[in-house]
């Protein structure tokens, strides 16, 4: 009969099971695609040429900088993302990557992020990057997320900086459209993700964490979605009447809000049963659009002057 020697069993090196995918997954691709899209409007409205190289880098280093706060917010988060049926597919939480290869992964991206934005584009740039993964990382993730129900209010405006970042990458300066940019983000957050929290409670209060509908209840829940979201359709469409920004996006905005506060008003009156999930579903899933399409309308109308000036 042999003899096993379980310690050196356990310290053997791990074989990492992880592929790409897992690695991928880690990115947050999905809000990475967001940062892609809000900071790339960012880059094209600014009132310069720049160059295609530099442009290109820009971008890339902004997703990878967003790439790495996502993995070191997983790398942080991995004990309440095995609890929350949303989460629990991660790659940590499935054992595919350990907590020490997620931080070490995070922590590359996020230095190589800003050094190559600093060194390739502009310091402005790179210092603002690095703040944007500091708080979405250090002050969101480890400060605010587990202790207060203002965590995704705070925390919102690390999602709302990229267009800023890609402005000052473009001029190495800031200015107010950036700003505005910023405002509309920072704004939408609270309802956007507030939606979706009133939906997955459940799963928030399983992992203790303290988001709204847990600390407060459903129903003051649906009154801050509406106060953020009367703010955020006048703070949408306050670019229009002072200049900074053309009427196809003022009558977009205008619009988008009207559906957006509309959907919004049906949470605050729906409480209960299968309309009440319907109306925060429905919510949620126009929020996304309203956020693309008011950008996309930015986005067009810079393609549009650069095609045919003559147009516009």
């Amino acid at each position: 009969m042999s003899v096993v020697d379980h310690s050196a069993i356990e310290l053997s090196p791990r074989i990492s099971e992880a592929d790409v995918a897992d690695y991928v997954a880690l990115l947050k691709p999905r809000v990475m695609s967001l940062v892609i899209f809000t900071a790339l409007v960012g880059l094209l409205i600014a009132p310069v040429h720049v160059h295609p190289v530099l442009a290109f880098t820009s971008i890339l280093c902004i997703a990878v900088g967003a790439g790495a706060s996502g993995a070191l917010n997983m790398w942080y988060e991995s004990d309440i993302d095995a609890l929350m049926s949303r989460t629990a597919n991660r790659p940590i939480p499935r054992g595919r990557i350990t907590p020490p290869e997620a931080l070490a992964f995070g922590m590359t991206l996020a230095f190589f992020s800003v050094m190559t934005l600093g060194i390739l584009v502009n310091w402005v740039a790179g210092a603002l990057l690095a703040f944007t993964i500091f708080f979405y990382v250090v002050i969101y993730t480890i400060a605010l997320k587990r202790w207060t129900a203002q965590n995704i209010v705070i925390g919102g405006a690390a999602g709302a900086l990229p267009p800023v970042v890609a402005w000052a990458a473009a001029t190495g300066s800031l200015s107010v459209e950036p700003l505005l940019l910023f405002l509309i983000i920072f704004f939408w957050t609270p309802p956007h993700f507030w939606a979706l929290a009133l939906f997955r409670s459940d799963d928030y209060a399983r992992a203790g964490v303290p988001m709204l509908p847990v600390t407060a209840g459903p129903d003051a829940t649906r009154l801050q979605i509406l106060l953020y979201t009367i703010v955020l359709v006048v703070v949408a469409l306050a670019p229009w009447p002072l200049g900074y920004f053309d009427a196809a996006y003022g009558v977009t905005s205008l619009v988008l809000g009207s559906g957006m506060l509309a959907l919004a008003i049906n949470v605050f009156r729906l409480r209960e049963g299968r309309e009440a999930s319907r109306a925060t579903r429905r919510l949620f899933a126009f929020s996304i659009l309203y956020l693309f399409a008011l950008f996309a309308t930015l986005l067009i109308e810079v393609v549009i002057r650069a095609v045919a000036p003559s147009i516009w």
